[in-house]
C-alpha cells in the first residue's frame, strides 16, 4: 500500500486526467449493465405484447447505449493509458537525473544490466498499474456490485442460482493469484540476471573471443535462459490450469441457471425476458472475477516494479552538494592534510596523505598499480568522499564548492577515453550550448588535433559509433584533450593519458600536453616516467602512502630511492629494446 500511495502521487500532475479517467470508470459500469435490463423489458413489455411500436422504440435506446458504453470504455482505455505513459515520461526522467548523480560507488557494486532494468522494464512496467491497474479493477468491481444490483432487480431467484457458483470462482481465483505472483516474480528475477548477463558479455565481447571462451559464456548463457524460461512457462501452466476451471465453473453456473430457469418459467414465477437476460448478466458477472485475478497480479508486478524503482530513487548514495561557495576562476592551489581514503569504509587505500601544490605548477604522481594514484584524483573531484582528512581548493574546503562549480573547473582526461555515439563536435562539447564550432576548432587546433580530425569524412561532424571503436587509440586520446582544453579548466588532470599508445602518437599526445598545462595546475599521473622530467614535483606512492617526493632530479640522484629504481627499469627496458 506504501508503494501503491507512491505510484499515485506521481500522477499528482495529472488531476483533471485522473479525474477524468475515474470518471469514465464509474458510468461504464451502469451502462454495460444497462443492455441485458434492456433485453428484459423488450421480451417481456413489447415482445410477447406484441407492441412493436415500444420495441422499436427500445430498440433504439439499446441501441444508443451500445454507442454510449462504447465511446466511454474508448476514452477509459485511452485516457487511462495517456496518463500512465504521462507518469512514467515524468519518471523516466526522475530516474535518470537520479542515476546521473547517485556516487560511483554505487556502480562498482552495482551491475549496468540490472540498472537498465530498473530504469526502463521496471518504469515501463509500472504504467500497468494505470492502465491494467488500479483504475479498470475499480472499474471491474463496480461493474460487479451494478450486475449483482440489476440481477437482484431483475429476478432474485435466478441470481441466487447464479451465485452458488461465485464462492468457487473466487477461490479458484485467488489460489490462481497467489500462483502467478510468485511465478512472476521469479520471472522479473530472471529476466533482471538476464540483461545483466548480456550487458557484461557485449562489453567484454572481444576478450571472449580473444580467449575463445564463446563455449563457455554460451554455456553459462544457456543455463541463464533456461531459467528465464523455466520461470515464464511456471506462469504459462497456471494460466493453462485457471482459464479451462474457469470455463468449467461458468458452465456448471450456466446449467444452474437453464435448469432453474426453465423450472420457473413453467412455475410462471420467472420471466422469459428474464431468462434471456440472465446469461448475459452471468458472463457480466464473472468476466470480471475472472479478470480480477490478472490485474491483481498486473498490479502486484507493477507495484514490485515501482519498489525497485523507488529503491533506487530513494537510495542514499547520492553525494552530499551542500556546500554555497563558488568561484568563476580558481587560482589552482590545491592541498591535502592527513587524507584517509577507503571505497568500502574499511580497507584504506590512501593512508594519511598530506601535500601541496602551488598554482600554476605540475603535480606528478607515480607507483606500481594499486598503490593509490587514481584515487586521488577521484576524491579531488568528489567522485568518492574521504573518510579522514582535509582537500582544499584555493584554501577553500572542496565539500564548501557547490559541487557543480567545482567539476566545472576541474577537467580529467583518463587512460580510457570513453566516446559516446555522436558526432565528433559533439563528443567534444558534449551538447553544451555556449561552446561553438569555432571554439573547438580552435582548441583543436592549439592541442594539434586539428590536421587528423580534418581528415576524418565530415570532419567535425564525422560520426562517431559508441565508445569510439571506428577511431584509433591515439585519436580518441586527442578528441579527450580537446574536450579537456575546450571547457577551459582552472586544475586538469592526465590518468595515464600515453601509456597505450604507440611512439610516434606519444610524440603528438606530449605536445598536447605541453599546450594544455600552460598557466594551470596540472596533475599527472604517469606510468612512462620520461613524460614527467618537466613536473614541479613528484609524488611516489606505495601501497597508499607517499614514499617520496621531489623534482625528478632530486628523486633520481636519491641513493637508494624508489622513484630512481622505478626509473633504472624503465631506462633499462627502453636500451634493450
Amino acid at each position: 500500500m506504501v508503494v501503491l500511495g507512491k505510484i499515485l502521487k506521481l500522477a499528482s500532475p495529472y488531476k483533471v486526467l485522473f479525474a477524468v479517467c475515474v470518471f469514465f470508470a464509474v458510468i461504464i459500469a451502469p451502462l454495460s449493465t444497462l443492455r441485458p435490463y434492456l433485453i428484459t423489458k423488450m421480451v417481456d413489455d413489447h415482445i410477447f405484447k406484441s407492441d412493436l411500436a415500444g420495441l422499436k422504440d427500445m430498440a433504439v435506446l439499446y441501441f444508443l447505449v451500445v454507442i454510449a458504453t462504447v465511446v466511454a470504455r474508448y476514452v477509459f482505455i485511452y485516457y487511462s493509458a495517456l496518463l500512465g505513459q504521462s507518469v512514467i515520461k515524468d519518471l523516466r526522467v526522475k530516474v535518470f537525473k537520479y542515476v546521473s548523480r547517485l556516487k560511483l560507488r554505487y556502480y562498482d557494486q552495482t551491475p549496468i544490466g540490472k540498472i537498465t532494468t530498473r530504469t526502463i522494464n521496471d518504469v515501463n512496467t509500472i504504467n500497468d498499474v494505470f492502465t491494467q491497474g488500479v483504475l479498470m479493477m475499480a472499474a471491474d468491481i463496480m461493474g460487479i456490485f451494478a450486475v449483482l444490483g440489476f440481477m437482484l432487480y431483475t429476478s432474485w431467484r435466478l441470481t441466487l442460482i447464479c451465485i452458488v457458483t461465485l464462492p468457487l470462482m473466487v477461490i479458484v481465483t485467488y489460489v490462481f493469484k497467489e500462483k502467478v505472483k510468485v511465478a512472476f516474480q521469479k520471472v522479473r528475477g530472471e529476466i533482471t540476471n538476464m540483461n545483466a548477463f548480456l550487458n557484461e558479455q557485449i562489453s567484454g565481447m572481444q576478450v571472449v573471443q580473444m580467449f575463445n571462451a564463446e563455449k563457455k559464456e554460451m554455456s553459462k548463457f544457456k543455463a541463464i535462459n533456461r531459467k528465464y524460461t523455466s520461470a515464464n512457462l511456471d506462469s504459462v501452466q497456471y494460466y493453462a490450469i485457471f482459464f479451462p476451471v474457469v470455463e468449467l465453473i461458468s458452465a456448471m453456473a450456466l446449467a444452474l441457471l437453464v435448469w432453474w430457469g426453465s423450472k420457473g418459467i413453467w412455475e410462471s414465477n420467472i420471466s422469459v425476458g428474464a431468462f434471456v437476460a440472465f446469461p448475459m448478466y452471468l458472463s457480466m458477472l464473472f468476466r470480471p472475477v475472472r479478470m480480477l485475478a490478472d490485474k491483481l497480479n498486473t498490479l502486484q508486478m507493477g507495484l514490485v516494479a515501482g519498489g525497485r524503482v523507488f529503491e533506487i530513487i530513494e537510495k542514499d548514495e547520492i553525494i552530499e552538494d551542500l556546500g554555497t561557495f563558488e568561484k568563476d576562476k580558481l587560482e589552482g592551489k590545491v592541498s591535502f592534510d592527513k587524507v584517509w581514503f577507503a571505497y568500502d569504509e574499511e580497507n584504506f587505500v590512501l593512508r594519511d596523505i598530506s601535500f601541496d601544490i602551488k598554482s600554476g605548477d605540475t603535480l606528478a604522481i607515480v607507483g606500481s598499480t594499486g598503490s593509490g594514484k587514481t584515487s586521488i584524483i577521484n576524491i579531488l573531484n568528489r567522485f568518492y568522499e574521504t573518510q579522514k582528512g582535509i582537500i582544499t581548493v584555493d584554501d577553500v574546503n572542496i565539500r564548501k564548492y557547490r559541487l557543480k562549480n567545482l567539476r566545472d573547473r576541474v577537467a580529467m582526461v583518463l587512460q580510457d577515453v570513453f566516446l559516446f555515439d555522436g558526432s565528433v563536435f559533439e563528443n567534444i562539447a558534449l551538447r553544451d550550448p555556449s561552446i561553438t564550432m569555432e571554439k573547438v576548432i580552435e582548441a583543436s587546433k592549439t592541442i594539434g588535433a586539428h590536421p587528423f580530425i580534418e581528415k576524418l569524412p565530415g570532419a567535425y561532424n564525422f560520426k562517431i559509433t559508441e565508445r569510439g571503436s571506428n577511431l584509433s587509440m591515439g585519436q580518441r586520446q586527442l578528441v579527450s584533450f580537446v574536450r579537456a582544453l575546450v571547457f577551459d579548466p582552472d586544475i586538469l588532470i592526465l590518468d595515464e593519458a600515453t601509456s597505450s599508445i604507440d611512439s610516434e602518437t606519444e610524440a603528438i599526445i606530449q605536445y598536447a600536453i605541453e599546450k594544455l598545462i600552460q598557466k594551470r595546475t596540472s596533475i599527472i599521473i604517469a606510468h612512462r616516467l620520461s613524460t614527467i622530467k618537466h613536473a614541479d614535483c613528484i609524488l611516489v606512492l606505495d601501497k597508499g602512502q607517499i614514499v617520496e617526493q621531489g623534482n625528478h632530479n632530486e628523486l633520481v640522484n636519491k641513493k637508494d630511492g624508489s622513484y630512481r629504481e622505478l626509473y633504472e627499469k624503465q631506462f633499462d627496458q627502453a636500451m634493450s629494446v
